[in-house]
């Protein structure tokens, strides 16, 4: 039976997958051409990490195996890595393919020498050629190679003296494969890499989640509940890696009853491992690139409640934190694309990493004596007074709880760290009681996911309360939260909800009794109780 499989290449021999027919058709289409006996294209083929580029590309050279009139080899410079001068990564270029052709070249020592490689010399036939994890090149040799390539782009489709001659080249297609080089695959100092067409490899859709699941369903005999599905195609938005990871983890690691069926329950167990627990190669590489600097500021401001990012493919810091697969964009209209995470378990794995960074520990959150009974008892409690009891706390703490936390130019601090701040005391208030707080972030479409919403889950004594967290900053805005807030109550079957006001600046006695006031929504008969929690630091 075959199996999930989320580290590699998929084998489709052995392992669930989707046929992406139409990315494979159209690969193979550029670099065979319009018409092969006019040459093919030079193609980019780009997307954030684990998205089935190396697979996708995979099956091409499988199909252009079948055929013989062309030479085809599929290289992967992963070793350049390793390298750091220009020098160094044309050896291992070249090694790669002498091996990739199985021909014994003449060492390479000049770049200009690649190009003399295809030609009739060493090859009766056009040449395809396929350069896997081309970001692997340091980047002066990425900008000498395209150079060459370039060149010969141009010189095969300069017209020539005689109608039958020969031209001056064999590489008849090219496909470069990777995560940001291949878009920005220029020269500073000439002309840039314009001769290739991009070739973008999306998400899944939720069809085609549906249809690996329901594969798994058919060879292993084993029912999938839909509400499962849905919520594996909601979480990862598709990303091919954390689909079949979810299912390796549901289908095999915790699959303790495979002749029953993996129901919602099930799901939940096994995604809270994911989410807090278990190491996922993509995952962690994620996080680390948000925590660079200076992609770390961009991130941070990502997590606030409101006013969208536009996104904008030449901001340096938006490209590498798109193409690493930290950000996405969402289109609201045919001119504007604002920028979201791609998903709400990156979302996740994100705020834990970054709540672990900025406030990993709330210390002593009140006097042991003290009377907590207006707060939590055996079986109730009352979010409003715990969110005062946290204002109280940030406020008598903010000497040392906000010393090092991350600010912005102006000096203020970052909204995210309010969030990560009470997140992490509620956490720990709950922990001696027996509570539990998750944060949970909706993804939706336009506006809704662009800016997304922090809203937190409290389990305590067998029942849900909801908190959604937003930043105060004007009238007609919190009217808009308190909305917010009741629909959100009512998607989730509740009756009662709390808003956390963030605010950084004094808030008198007055503004208190206006702003606090409970609403009840008229829509949905929700009652909010809007809450101030005023952070000075």
């Amino acid at each position: 039976m075959r199996r999930f499989c989320s580290y590699g290449p998929v084998n489709t021999k052995l392992h669930y997958y989707v046929p992406r027919q139409a990315l494979v058709d159209f690969a193979c289409q550029q670099l065979l051409g319009e018409n092969p006996e006019k040459g093919g294209h030079y193609i980019t083929v780009w997307a954030p990490r684990q998205r089935g580029k190396t697979w996708v590309m995979q099956q091409v050279l499988q199909r252009l195996h079948t055929r013989d009139d062309f030479e085809v080899a599929y290289l992967v410079l992963q070793d350049a890595k390793d390298v750091h001068t220009e020098e160094a990564a044309l050896e291992v270029l070249f090694n790669n393919l002498r091996r990739g052709f199985q021909r014994d070249f003449p060492p390479l020592t000049k770049w200009r020498d690649f190009a003399t490689l295809f030609t009739t010399q060493y090859f009766d036939k056009p040449v395809i050629l396929i350069l896997d994890e081309f970001d692997a090149l340091p980047e002066a040799a990425i900008q000498s190679c395209v150079n060459i390539l370039r060149k010969i782009y141009i010189e095969q489709l300069t017209p020539r003296p005689h109608p039958d001659s020969e031209r001056p080249y064999l590489l008849h297609g090219l496909a470069l494969i990777g995560v940001r080089a291949v878009l920005g695959v220029e020269n500073t100092s000439g002309s840039p890499f314009n001769v290739q067409r991009g070739m973008h490899i999306p998400n899944l859709t939720e069809a085609e989640v549906n249809e690996m699941y329901h594969w798994y369903e058919r060879e292993s005999g084993q029912p999938v509940e839909q509400a499962v599905i849905d919520r594996v195609f909601y979480e990862t938005q598709g990303q091919p890696g954390l689909v079949s990871w979810l299912g390796e983890l549901l289908t095999e690691t915790y699959n303790a009853t495979p002749t029953q069926p993996l129901t919602l329950q099930h799901f939940e167990n096994v995604y809270g491992r994911a989410v807090n627990v278990l190491p996922n190669s993509n995952l962690l590489n994620i996080v680390s690139k948000a925590r660079q600097e200076p992609y770390r500021e961009t991130v941070l401001e990502l997590f606030r409640t409101r006013k969208e990012t536009a996104f904008r493919y030449e901001d340096p810091r938006l490209n590498f934190l798109y193409l690493n697969g930290v950000i996405d964009w969402t289109e609201v209209s045919s001119d504007e694309y604002y920028i979201k995470f791609p998903s709400p378990f990156v979302q996740k794995r994100l705020f834990h990493a970054f709540a672990g960074d900025i406030a990993p520990d709330s210390g002593r959150l009140y006097d042991p004596f003290a009377d907590l009974s207006d707060t939590i008892t055996d079986d109730t409690l009352y979010v409003p007074a715990l969110l005062r009891r946290a204002e109280t706390y940030f406020r008598e703490n903010s000497h040392w709880l906000f010393k090092n936390a991350p600010r912005r130019a102006d000096l203020r601090l970052y909204e995210a760290v309010y969030h990560f701040n009470l997140y992490t005391y509620l956490r720990d208030f709950l922990q001696d009681w027996e509570g539990q707080v998750t944060p949970e972030f909706p993804t939706g479409n336009g506006a809704d996911c662009s800016s997304p919403k922090v809203d937190l889950i409290i389990r305590y004594a067998g029942r849900v309360y909801a908190l959604e967290v937003k930043s105060f900053s004007n009238a007609p805005l919190y009217r808009e939260a308190l909305v917010q807030a009741a629909r959100y109550a009512q998607q989730l079957g509740l009756t009662d909800i709390t808003l956390a006001l963030f605010i950084d600046t004094p808030v008198d006695d007055a503004n208190r009794a206006k702003y606090e006031a409970v609403y009840t929504d008229a829509a949905t008969g929700v009652t909010v109780r809007p809450v101030f929690v005023e952070i000075e630091a």
